[in-house]
C-alpha cells in the first residue's frame, strides 16, 4: 500500500523524510509535523487566519503556483508526495527568552503560604486537649480562624509526644489550616510562584523558610497551539465547550507540570517538598487553568465567573503521576479586578510599588495584550487596550517572539544609509526573524532619518540609498530588507507590517492618554511610568517615546520592572498578607471601558501617525 511522503528541509539544515501511515491520510500538515516533533506556530487554532504556520512548498502540492502555503490548510492524500521547507519563524523550536527577573519596590514580611511553627506545650494550659492546645499555640501566630484538616486530626489521633510540637499551617481562602502535627521538623518546604501568560509561562521555585529562589523555569504556554490570543481561546470555548478541557490540559499538564518537574530537578528537591503554588495571570488564563468556561467574558458586559482568590488542589489539577508536587499542595489563584484587568495586573500594581506610590504614576504592560493602570491620589484607574499581539510578532512578515535568533535591536543611519541588527543568542547566530523591541527601534529611527513618513509610508526620495534595500513581495507589498536572512531568504519589514505596528502602538498610546485625561494629568506630571513585561525589558524607552508608543514622556520617568506579574506571585508566596492587598485592589480599581469614552477613537486615530522627531528633543 502506498503511503504519503513528505520531504522536509528544516531550518537547522537537516533533511527529514516523513512517511505518513494510511490512518493519518487527510490530516492537516500541521498535525503531521506536530506528531513528528516539528510543531509550527498554529496561533490561530489552525483556522487559516494567521501566517504563523507558513511553509515553502517546493514540490508536489497544488498551491495555485504559490511558493508558500499555510500548513494548516494542506491535507495529504494517501499517495501524495510533498517537499517543503520550514522557515525558522514558523517552527516553535527556538528557546523562548522570557523575563523571570523582576524588580520589587515594596518591603515584605516573611509569612509564607505554608510554614512550620514550633509549639512548646509547656506554655499552654495543661487541662486542655491536645487539639485545643495546638490551636491556641498556633493562634498566637495567626490573626484569622483556624481549622484542623483530616490529616492533622489523624496525626493527633495517632498520638504525639510531650513536645516540642512542629505544626504545619497552610493558608486557605478563609484563613489558616492546620495541616500536620509532628514531633520533629518537616523536610525543607518549597513553593512555586507561577505567572501564566497568554504566550508564555514563567516559574520560580522558592525556599519557604527564607524566600531564596532555588530554580527558575520558563516556556511557551502550550495553549498557543490552539489559539494565539485571549479572544481566540474564549471563542473556542464558546463554540465548543469541550475545548475547555483541551485548553486546561494544555496549560496544566503540558506546561506547568513539566516546568515544575524540571525546576525541582535543577534545585535538587523532591517534588513532594513543593507544598504550595501561587499563580498569577490574566482573568481568562486563570479561568482556563481552573477549568471554568470563560465564554461570559466574550460578550458584553464581559462578566467573569470568578475574580476572588481561589485555592485548588494540585492532585486534582496537575495529574501527579509521576509526582510533580505534593498532591495536597494548594494552588492559589490570585485575585483579579475585572475581565480584562486580571491578577497579573493586581500583582504588578503591588510589586512595582505603584499602589503605595505618591503618584501620579502609571503601570504599562505591553505584552500579548496591553494594559494600563493609573494611580492618582487615592484613585486607581485601569484599562485594557485591543493592541493585539503584533509586538509579539504575530501577523507580521518576519515577526517572531523574543528568543534565540530573533533580531532584538535595529540601528538605522541616513548618511550614508546603513542598517545594523543585533540578535538574541550567541555571537554569529543566524537571524530567524524580528521581535517587538526591534520593530520599535525601526519605527523610531526610520522616522528620525526620514525613511518613514508621518503615516508610516516609505519615503525613499528622502533616503535615496535605501532603494537598494527595497524588495517587492509576492502580494505586491513593498518591504525593506533588514538582513539577507537564513539560506538567502530576506528578513524584511513591509509596509503592511508598519501599518499593523502603528495600530498596536496607537491602541496603547490612546489608552494611556485616555486615563491621563480622566484624571486631568499631563504626561510630564507623571512621577514614574513602570514598564512591565518581557517586551518592556528589551525595549529602548527612548525609541518607545519617539515612535509615540509612550507619548509625551521622558526616559527619566520610565522604570523597567521586569515581570511584575511573577514578582507579585513571588510576594504572595512568601508573604500571604499580599493576597489581601490584591483583593483590596478589586474594590478600589475603576475599570475604564475605552469604547465608551467619547474621545478614545479620536486619540487612537491621532496616534496612528509617527510624530516628528526634531534632533535633540529627547536624547
Amino acid at each position: 500500500m502506498k503511503r504519503a511522503r513528505i520531504d522536509i528541509d528544516c531550518p537547522d539544515g537537516r533533511h527529514l523524510v516523513l512517511h505518513v501511515p494510511a490512518a493519518r491520510a487527510g490530516w492537516r500538515l500541521t498535525e503531521l509535523l506536530r506528531a513528528a516533533n516539528l510543531p509550527l506556530n498554529t496561533r490561530c487554532g489552525q483556522r487559516g487566519l494567521c501566517r504563523g504556520c507558513l511553509v515553502e512548498v517546493l514540490d508536489g502540492a497544488d498551491t495555485e503556483s504559490a511558493r508558500t502555503a499555510r500548513a494548516c490548510e494542506l491535507r495529504l492524500k494517501p499517495s501524495d508526495r510533498l517537499r517543503i521547507r520550514i522557515p525558522p519563524r514558523s517552527l516553535l523550536a527556538y528557546e523562548p527568552q522570557i523575563v523571570t527577573d523582576f524588580r520589587i519596590n515594596v518591603p515584605r514580611a516573611h509569612d509564607p503560604l505554608v510554614r512550620v511553627l514550633r509549639i512548646d506545650p509547656q506554655t499552654l494550659p495543661a487541662e486542655a486537649t491536645p487539639a485545643e492546645r495546638i490551636a491556641r499555640g498556633v493562634a498566637r501566630h495567626c490573626d484569622s480562624p483556624l481549622n484542623l484538616t483530616p490529616q492533622a486530626q489523624a496525626a493527633l489521633a495517632r498520638g504525639i509526644g510531650p513536645g516540642p510540637w512542629f505544626v504545619t499551617i497552610a493558608r486557605g481562602t478563609a484563613g489558616w489550616l492546620i495541616t500536620d502535627v509532628a514531633d520533629s521538623p518537616a523536610a525543607r518546604l518549597v513553593g512555586a510562584a507561577i505567572d501564566v501568560g497568554t504566550t508564555t509561562v514563567a516559574l520560580l521555585l522558592v525556599d519557604l523558610s527564607d524566600g531564596a529562589v532555588l530554580a527558575r523555569g520558563a516556556g511557551f504556554n502550550q495553549q498557543i497551539h490552539l489559539g494565539d490570543d485571549v479572544v481566540t481561546r474564549i471563542t473556542l470555548c464558546t463554540q465548543d465547550p469541550a475545548m475547555l478541557g483541551e485548553l486546561q490540559a494544555a496549560v496544566a499538564h503540558r506546561t506547568i507540570r513539566p516546568l515544575l518537574m524540571e525546576a525541582a530537578q535543577r534545585a535538587g528537591v523532591e517534588p513532594r517538598q513543593i507544598v504550595c503554588l501561587s499563580v498569577t495571570g490574566n482573568t481568562t488564563m486563570l479561568h482556563l487553568l481552573a477549568g471554568v468556561n470563560p465564554a461570559s467574558m466574550g460578550v458584553a458586559p464581559f462578566t467573569p465567573t470568578f475574580l476572588e482568590h481561589r485555592v485548588l488542589l494540585a492532585g486534582h489539577l496537575l495529574d501527579t503521576q509521576p509526582m510533580a508536587c505534593a498532591p495536597d499542595a494548594g494552588v492559589h489563584l490570585m485575585p483579579g479586578a475585572a475581565a480584562y484587568i486580571g491578577a497579573d495586573l493586581c500583582a504588578g500594581i503591588i510589586a512595582s510599588g505603584l499602589l503605595y506610590d505618591d503618584g501620579p504614576s502609571l503601570l504599562v504592560d505591553v505584552g500579548t495584550n496591553g494594559e494600563v493602570i493609573l494611580k492618582h491620589g487615592q484613585r486607581l484607574l485601569g484599562c485594557a487596550t485591543a493592541a493585539g499581539p503584533a509586538f509579539e510578532g504575530a501577523g507580521l512578515s518576519c515577526g517572531i517572539r523574543a528568543g534565540e535568533g530573533a533580531i532584538s535591536r535595529v540601528r538605522l543611519a541616513a548618511r550614508p544609509f546603513s542598517i545594523a541588527a543585533e540578535c538574541i543568542g550567541p555571537e554569529g547566530i543566524r537571524p530567524a526573524g524580528i521581535c517587538g523591541s526591534a520593530y520599535i527601534d525601526f519605527l523610531a529611527q526610520g522616522r528620525r532619518i526620514g525613511l518613514l513618513g508621518p503615516t508610516g509610508g516609505f519615503e525613499l526620495d528622502a533616503v535615496p540609498e535605501s532603494r537598494e534595500t527595497i524588495v517587492a513581495l509576492a502580494d505586491g507589498d513593498l518591504a525593506l530588507r533588514l538582513h539577507g536572512g537564513d539560506n538567502g531568504r530576506a528578513i524584511v519589514v513591509s509596509q503592511r507590517d508598519v501599518s499593523l505596528l502603528l495600530q498596536a502602538k496607537a491602541a496603547i498610546a490612546a489608552g494611556i492618554q485616555t486615563l491621563l485625561a480622566l484624571a486631568a494629568v499631563e504626561p510630564r506630571q507623571v512621577r514614574t511610568l513602570y514598564l512591565a513585561g518581557g517586551f518592556g525589558a528589551h525595549m529602548d524607552p527612548t525609541h518607545a517615546i519617539e515612535c509615540g508608543l509612550l507619548p509625551g514622556f521622558l526616559p527619566s520617568q520610565i522604570q523597567a520592572v521586569g515581570n511584575s506579574s511573577l514578582a507579585g506571585a513571588y510576594l504572595a508566596l512568601i508573604d500571604a498578607g499580599m493576597i489581601e492587598e490584591m483583593s483590596a485592589i478589586r474594590q478600589r480599581l475603576e475599570v475604564v471601558e475605552l469604547n465608551l469614552d467619547p474621545r478614545f477613537e479620536e486619540r487612537y486615530i491621532d496616534a496612528l501617525t509617527l510624530p516628528d522627531i526634531p534632533v535633540g528633543t529627547i536624547r
